[in-house]
């Protein structure tokens, strides 16, 4: 069940060109603590400015925190970390042990969050990474996502997780800093009116939390979805969720990537297109630029915005953390938001022009589709059933 906490003030911020600026300045506000949490922080234009911000920070006393993954930042330049460690950035690598020459499931267990909170008064939830936006190899720029500002009484959710997997990181890496510890508490006051809840996926008490209040949304649909993922590979359960909504009457619009990015993932989720279209789902691939969301809006009220793909490795595997909105307000400035997208940078995908594709292409769908299946199987325990 998710729980909705009153009283926030949630703020959409579209891409590194909004996101960027507010975290710099309120990483620059900061009197107390920061804590950053991010798959890849990157050696450029953007990793040098938030960098630039948390030594500034660290060298005016502020406790500055920066965790990022082991496989997403395992190009991150060590000159780069040994300035920020120098001001006195803490700096931790989720899982850095990544050697090719092994194959384990945990090395597939990726901290995928995007999370930042800054003195427990001001939490930043989404899907952008700390890399530039221009910063798209093999694909035309900027990369689109978004990423939310948020002040009230969900920091009281917020601030515990990611003072939580710090301490867990720390733990399992001994020598660190133990006695740096901050009593802060979060500001709970109301700033406010939207209810909002925060949402986190990991590998024990929360399996599926997202994807179940997914489920639960796309259930209670009445009369439009729209989901923005990236990556789009779901499970039996939620495709069923889909294809029951469309049935019902409920307009289902799926943004997508238009782009390959991975062969793999890219050919298996196009296997279940025909399915999709043949239930009435329409299909929007994104092609103007990299399409790197997670986002949806349901019945123009509730909504989510997070670091989470409808694929195995976010639903199965991945730490991840959303945020989802249930305000009407905040709910049109998303969709508008997307429809715009949608408008000036996707193609729709056709049922008549689909059913005549060559069938060499529809035999690479099917193979990767087959092949994503096997290794899902593999990678994964448990639920991993659902996408087999």
């Amino acid at each position: 069940m998710t729980e909705f906490v009153d009283g926030n003030r949630i703020t959409l911020l579209t891409s590194g060109a909004e996101y960027f600026p507010a975290l710099e300045a309120e990483c620059d506000a900061a009197r107390h603590e920061i804590h950053i949490e991010t798959y890849i922080f990157e050696d450029d234009v953007a990793g040098r400015r938030i960098a630039a911000a948390l030594k500034r920070a660290a060298q005016r006393g502020v406790m500055t925190h920066l965790l990022v993954d082991g496989y997403g930042s395992k190009k991150l330049n060590p000159g780069l970390v040994a300035e920020m460690q120098s001001a006195g950035v803490r700096f931790l690598v989720y899982r850095p042990d990544i050697s090719p020459w092994t194959f384990q499931r945990q090395r597939l267990r990726r901290m995928h969050r995007k999370l930042a909170v800054i003195d427990a008064r001001i939490a930043f939830v989404g899907g952008i990474n700390i890399i530039d936006d221009m910063h798209t190899p093999g694909h035309t720029p900027p990369r689109f996502d978004y990423a939310v500002r948020i002040e009230g009484p969900l920091l009281k959710n917020i601030h515990p997780v990611v003072k939580k997997l710090w301490a867990l990181v720390e733990f399992t890496q001994f020598g660190r800093d133990w006695h740096h510890r901050t009593s802060l508490q979060a500001d709970g006051k109301p700033r406010g009116n939207q209810r909002a809840a925060f949402l986190v996926r990991d590998n024990l008490r929360h399996r599926s939390d997202i994807e179940e209040a997914y489920l639960a949304a796309i259930a209670g649909a009445r009369s439009e979805i729209l989901i923005a993922s990236s990556y789009f590979f779901p499970g039996l359960s939620f495709r069923r969720a889909l294809m029951e909504a469309a049935a019902r009457g409920v307009r289902v619009m799926l943004l997508l990537q238009g782009k390959v990015e991975y062969v793999l993932l890219h050919y298996a989720s196009r296997a279940l297109y025909g399915a999709f279209l043949d239930a009435g789902i329409e299909i929007h691939e994104y092609r103007k630029s990299f399409l790197h969301a997670k986002v949806a809006v349901i019945d123009r009220r509730w909504a989510t915005v997070g670091s989470s793909n409808i694929d195995p490795l976010s639903l199965l595997l991945a730490r991840e953390a959303n945020v989802v909105i249930d305000d009407r307000e905040f709910a049109a400035v998303l969709r508008h938001s997307l429809a715009v997208a949608m408008e000036a940078g996707a193609h729709q995908v056709r049922r008549e022009g689909w059913k005549d594709q060559p069938l060499s292409e529809r035999s690479a769908m099917w193979l990767c589709y087959g092949l994503a299946r096997v290794l899902t199987g593999i990678s994964a325990y448990g639920r991993a059933r659902e996408f087999t």
